[in-house]
């Protein structure tokens, strides 16, 4: 009997910057179209059990995607501590097969103005998305995953500035 691949993986930033500010950066439209690899995410009422979806944001938009890129259901919802959502890649027909995988941030203030994020990306028997989110495609020019979503992020949110402009 086959169990299954069970992988974790786990990314942490700090960014001189409040809780609140690292919450609206991950959970408002006006925010996550601006980092990393854009997005307009519609997540209704932010209620636990809430389905969502992510539209293509201006960036993808003009490389010829468009409508949902991502979609998913809020699982817990805890301003501006703690959020959890699964999650599925509806751009890639092998990727959409692997099915949901789960994402939670976890948002701390840390001394000195500081706030800690941890993102913790459940990618169990999903080896493309795990694949994807590491950033295996980083070197062919088809993005960092993780590390480069919250490499923007902190740059975003201390400079007013993404990486790239």
């Amino acid at each position: 009997m086959t169990t299954g691949t069970a992988t974790t993986q786990v990314y942490r930033v700090w960014i001189k910057t409040t809780p609140e500010a690292v919450w609206e950066a991950i959970t408002s439209p006006e925010w996550t179209d601006r980092y990393g690899y854009g997005g307009v995410p519609e997540y209704g009422d932010m209620a636990p059990g809430t389905k969502y979806v992510v539209n293509a944001g201006i960036g993808m938009q003009a490389m010829g995607l468009a409508g949902p890129i991502i979609d998913g259901e809020l699982i817990e919802v805890d301003p501006p501590n703690r959020f959890v959502v699964s999650w599925r890649m509806l751009m890639d027909p092998g990727l959409e097969a692997e099915g949901f995988t789960r994402i939670a941030y976890d948002i701390r203030a840390q001394d000195g103005g500081v706030t800690r994020l941890t993102v913790t990306h459940d990618v169990t028997d999903a080896p493309g998305i795990a694949a994807m989110v590491d950033g295996a495609g980083e070197d062919a020019g088809a993005g960092g995953g993780w590390a480069w979503i919250l490499s923007d992020l902190k740059s975003l949110l201390e400079t007013g500035a993404p990486l790239k402009s």
